[in-house]
């Protein structure tokens, strides 16, 4: 059966991929041997389709693909190899056109149609452009100006990897990791070698405004700012003085235990690690004049980046889709991330554990911010932090395999078995709230009773 547009559009909804179902983004070239070891897994499974040109992760989205250019002589390479009879068929998809009804452009949005969001009708006005991460940074460079401008000792140290005896060696890794690429005689650093690895990222005019911004503040407002600091270094060259320098300006509070004072910082610093590496991460690059920031109040630190997420807020904790796939994928193999989406169960794991109020994720205009607040006891914190903070663990014992009791809140908040009803007041908040449900809704025992996220 032939591979039509409509059959397309039917498997890029499509959950997930299968044994006999794989796509590949292959925009400009995919590896001839990899693709006959695809073949192979396929038909040992009965057979299946490959599609190239459309990203793996949903939403997928159709970009194209370049990466062979003669699909006949493919055909034949592999029936050489195999001698399995391969079929093809080449498919001219309208990616870049939104589609509308009456001047209407609608999403879905849980089980309702809403208007799409004008960052949404941008991504797909955008398919089939180059990725945002290969795009020029700088060009006409020799090697020693590569070298010059790009920390390249830095990205063998974060690998654990040998510094190459040759220059040469040195471009051709940088070049297989797609963060320069030869042009004629020369060579173009891209976003994505830019972004990660610039010794002074304004050495980069059109990547210099996306140095992250950590801004401090005197009191609760804006009023008065003490601190405004740009960053100055690429991401992964720049990463763990970043998150070091954010650490150092976290105010600390004195806690006496056994007889004894000590200091401890009011943020967990796993905590600001992972949000940092998030944020970086997950930005929408495409946002003129806009970058990272990290702001420090007196009593709460704010840290956001340009960008809608592709998912809501209530779902990060069980849910991962990345904006930037090429910037994830090297940023976990240099060990900033993980890319597994663990991070915010790292964030809300530290906020359970130094008693502090949930984080509050918020998605404005055209950016999305967490907000990580100092400590509060229970009886000060209002219905909406306690609300938040029994969803969030409701969310972390659901993905940990276990459920939320009245018993596992009160650890949570630190409240003795005195205080069952106070933890049960919560419960039933978060309940009314449609963030939390009984997991056993015939269950009438109070005291057996557990519960799971509302979309469990």
């Amino acid at each position: 059966m032939p591979t039509t547009i409509p059959k397309i559009d039917a498997l890029l909804t499509v959950r997930s991929e299968d044994e006999h179902l794989e796509f590949k983004e292959a925009a400009n070239n995919f590896h001839f041997e990899e693709l006959v070891d695809y073949c192979v897994a396929l038909a040992n499974e009965g057979g299946g389709r490959m599609l190239l040109g459309i990203t793996d992760k949903l939403p997928r989205r159709v970009i194209g693909t370049k990466a062979f250019e003669v699909p006949e002589r493919t055909v034949a390479g592999i029936y050489e190899r195999l001698h399995l009879k391969v079929t093809f068929d080449e498919v001219t998809h309208p990616a870049g056109q939104p589609v509308h009804y009456k001047g209407r452009y609608l999403m879905r949005a849980g089980e309702e149609l809403v208007p799409m969001t004008p960052d949404q009708l941008k991504k797909i006005m955008a398919e089939g452009e180059p990725d945002w991460a290969l795009k020029p940074a700088m060009k006409e460079c020799d090697g020693d100006k590569v070298v010059q401008v790009l920390d390249t000792q830095s990205y063998f140290d974060l690998l654990h990897l040998p510094y190459p005896a040759t220059r040469e060696a040195v471009l051709e890794r940088f070049a297989s990791e797609r963060l320069i690429e030869r042009s004629g005689g020369a060579w173009t650093i891209t976003n994505l070698g830019a972004i990660l690895f610039a010794k002074k990222l304004e050495s980069f005019d059109r990547i210099a405004r996306k140095a992250p911004r950590v801004i401090v503040y005197e009191g609760t407002n804006k009023l008065k700012t003490k601190l405004d600091k740009p960053g100055s270094k690429g991401y992964a060259v720049g990463f763990q003085g970043l998150v070091e320098f954010i650490n150092g300006l976290v105010p600390s509070n004195e806690v006496i235990e056994q007889a004894l004072r000590r200091e401890v910082k009011m943020f967990p610093e796993i905590a600001v690690r992972e949000l940092v590496a998030n944020v970086l991460i997950h930005q929408d690059f495409t946002e003129s004049g806009a970058s990272v920031m990290v702001e420090i109040y007196d009593d709460r630190m704010e840290i956001s980046n340009p960008g809608k997420p592709f998912i809501s807020p209530d779902r990060f904790i069980d849910e991962y889709q990345s904006r930037n796939e090429r910037l994830a994928d090297l940023m976990r193999r240099l060990g900033i991330c993980e890319e597994k989406g663990s991070g915010v169960d790292k964030v809300i794991q530290a906020a359970e554990a130094f008693q502090l109020p949930a984080p509050d994720f918020r998605v404005g205009e055209k950016r999305t911010s967490v907000v990580l607040f100092g400590h509060k006891d229970f009886e000060e914190m209002d219905r909406n932090d306690r609300t938040r903070a029994t969803y969030q663990h409701c969310c972390l014992r659901y993905v940990m395999n276990e459920k939320m009791t009245n018993q596992s809140l009160r650890e949570r908040f630190r409240l003795s078995e005195k205080k069952t009803e106070s933890a049960s007041r919560a419960i039933r908040d978060a309940v009314e709230a449609d963030k939390i449900k009984l997991a056993d809704p015939e269950q009438t025992s109070l005291r057996y009773r557990n519960y799971v996220p509302f979309w469990a």
